[in-house]
Formats: structure tokens, sequence, C-alpha cells
């Protein structure tokens, strides 16, 4: 469970970045499994940044109880602190595999989670995600960055950015008068916890290493869409333990080679 201290920090920053959550050979299952899943690949889509470049995304509402995802997404040790940086329960929306590739990995451009969470019929902002670095992520490689404080703002107007959705460019830079921008470098098994309404966005990949990373997004029970079909409606999370989740992890199981 975070501190007393870390939910503070959550509250007034929008976000925490708890490292070590799982171990090198947690990562290191977690890697050879997300590599060898096929299925992952034939499902990513391309999203295209302003100036062209090229990310790919998969995104999952279900919980596959064989899944090593479903395992990080079901543990303890992410949904217990996202629970309590939310103060209510949640349950999980959907988690979504980002593949930023080496020389070629778009940029995501400025937006809030919300910004499109809003129009999928959630009435309230309290959601938020939960980024493990698979990869290591540092500037190079385009980790995440986010304006401090920002989710305070409140719901920005999204619009047409490239391929993307990205936030209202006019009050984004009004923003960055306002809030400092962060730098969010990480480890693998690095996890980072953010609100709903934290502007973030990330540069492309201009290094020869790749940066992969498991987002989990979860809602709260209260704020169960009245729009149902494009992520998940309210079930009770299964939260699994330390011991269920390491064993997962550490399979020697993969995805499909």
């Amino acid at each position: 469970m975070p501190t007393n201290q870390q939910v503070a920090d959550f509250h007034r920053d929008g976000y925490v970045l708890i490292p070590a959550v799982f171990d090198r050979d947690e990562m290191a299952g977690l890697l050879r499994y997300s590599k060898g899943d096929r299925a992952l690949g034939a499902e990513a889509k391309t999203r295209q940044d302003a100036s062209g470049g090229e990310s790919r995304l998969a995104v999952r509402n279900e919980l596959d109880e064989d899944s090593m995802y479903t395992a990080i997404a079901c543990s303890r040790r992410v949904a217990d602190p996202m629970e309590a940086f939310l103060g209510s329960e949640i349950y999980h929306y959907h988690h979504k595999m980002m593949l930023k590739e080496p020389r070629v990995g778009g940029a995501w451009e400025w937006h809030q989670d919300y910004g499109y969470w809003y129009n999928f019929g959630c009435l309230y902002p309290d959601m938020g995600s939960a980024l493990l670095a698979v990869d290591r992520a540092n500037r190079d490689n385009g980790c995440l960055q986010v304006l401090r404080g920002s989710h305070k703002m409140g719901r920005i107007d999204h619009g047409k950015a490239g391929q993307q959705v990205g936030a209202d460019m006019q009050r984004v830079e009004q923003a960055m008068k306002h809030h400092e921008l962060a730098y969010c470098e990480m480890q693998p098994g690095d996890v980072l916890f953010f609100h709903a309404n934290l502007l973030h966005r990330s540069d492309k990949n201009e290094s020869e290493h790749a940066r992969w990373s498991l987002i989990c997004c979860y809602n709260t029970r209260h704020n169960d869409p009245f729009i149902t079909g494009k992520h998940a409606s309210y079930s009770p999370l299964q939260r699994w333990d330390d011991a269920r989740v390491r064993a997962r992890l550490t399979s020697q199981q993969d995805a499909g080679l």
C-alpha cells in the first residue's frame, strides 16, 4: 500500500512513480511472454503523430487468467495502490500494450485519458492508469512526460492530431506556463500511477532501444459508464496475491511461439 505521503503526492501532482514494483525475474518473464504474443502483434493498431511518426497500441478489455497481462492488472501491487489513490473501489476498465519501436516509434501528443473516456460514458474523472515499464524508459527512447498538477485543470477539449486525438494546444501552452514539465524515466518493473486528467505525452523514439509499456486502466465503481461497449463495465476485480503473480510471471509458458 502507498504511504500517506504518496497519496498526498498523488492528489497534489496527479501522479506517483513507485520503483521496483516487479523484480528482474518477473519482468524478464513478461518481456519474453509479450515478445512471443502473436495475437498482440496482430491486434496492435498503428497511430501516426502530427508529424507522421508511427507508434503501435494493442488494447484489451478482457481479463484472461492464463495471461501475464492479467496477472499485472489484478496484482495487489498495482490494484491496491490505485484504489488508495482514487479513494474508492476500482475495477479493471481495460489494459493496453504500447509498442514504441527503435528509430520509428512516433510521439504521442499531449492528452488526458479522460479526454477520451468522457466520451465513452464516464461521468466523473475518478479514474486512473498504472504504467508498467517493460523496457527501460528514458528521454532518448521517448519516456512519458507529464505536467505536474495539471489534473486540477479539469477536462480539456480534445481534437484530431494526426491519427491521434490530442488536447487543445492553446490550453496546453497556457498550462505549461503554470505546471512543471517532468520526464518520467523508469527502469523495467517501475510503475507510474497517474490521474485520468493529468496532461501527458511522449517524444519519438530516437534511440536503438525499444520502449514497450503495459498500461492498466481502472475506473471506479460509482463511475460505471452509461454508454456500454467501448470498454468494460463494472465487475468486481479479483485481486491476485504476490505468490500467484510471481508464479505466473516467472513461469516458462509463452503466449504462442
